[in-house]
């Protein structure tokens, strides 16, 4: 398993790989190349692909840096540790069925705040998908060292509204609740943007 920077080249793979996991209509080819360039700062990528050893991408994940996010009506701000200026925002993570349970997540994860710090961010923020599968996306988020700051329920109904998004767990309408979480970064050396797990 090799673990690179995300760039323009995996587009096609990741929003086929997000949307068989979170759903039809959760990235496209335009949300996904903002979302791409909202963690890049400094020259510094946050963004980050899993390749399999015959590099095809089999997990992503995309992390906004601090201040190339806005927070909205689920951001508890006045609840958080750390200034606005300094969170970043976890948006989003997927790793194929085939490679779950292998580490793949935590690495990028851990190589996702590695960039974020490298940047200047202290902290990260994320709305973890409580209706995952036995709500594994919490208790993951959780066992990395997040901790809760609030429930939002409906989180992403606005999103079946207005751009068409499926759930795969309720439909066409979606009324999953989110968990608001973050992940305050360790003061500590931090790996290489390339590496393999």
């Amino acid at each position: 398993m090799h673990i690179t920077e995300l760039t323009s080249a995996f587009f096609p793979a990741v929003i086929k790989l997000a949307n068989q996991i979170h759903g039809d209509n959760y990235l496209s080819l335009n949300s996904l190349a903002q979302m791409q360039q909202q963690g890049i700062t400094q020259g510094i990528n946050a963004s980050f692909v899993a390749l399999d050893a015959e590099q095809q991408v089999v997990g992503y994940r995309l992390s906004f840096a601090a201040g190339q996010w806005q927070p909205d009506q689920w951001c508890s701000e006045a609840l958080w540790p750390v200034q606005a200026a300094k969170m970043a925002y976890f948006k989003s993570v997927g790793v194929s069925q085939a490679q779950r349970g292998k580490g793949v997540a935590s690495a990028l994860l851990n190589i996702s705040v590695a960039a974020l710090c490298r940047q200047g961010a202290t902290a990260g923020l994320a709305h973890i998908w409580r209706e995952s599968p036995g709500n594994a996306a919490q208790r993951y988020f959780s066992h990395a060292g997040a901790t809760l700051v609030k429930i939002h329920p409906k989180r992403w109904r606005h999103l079946s509204e207005t751009v068409g998004y499926h759930c795969p767990v309720c439909g066409a309408l979606c009324n999953c609740s989110a968990a608001e979480m973050v992940l305050l970064f360790p003061e500590a050396e931090h790996p290489e943007t390339e590496h393999n797990v």
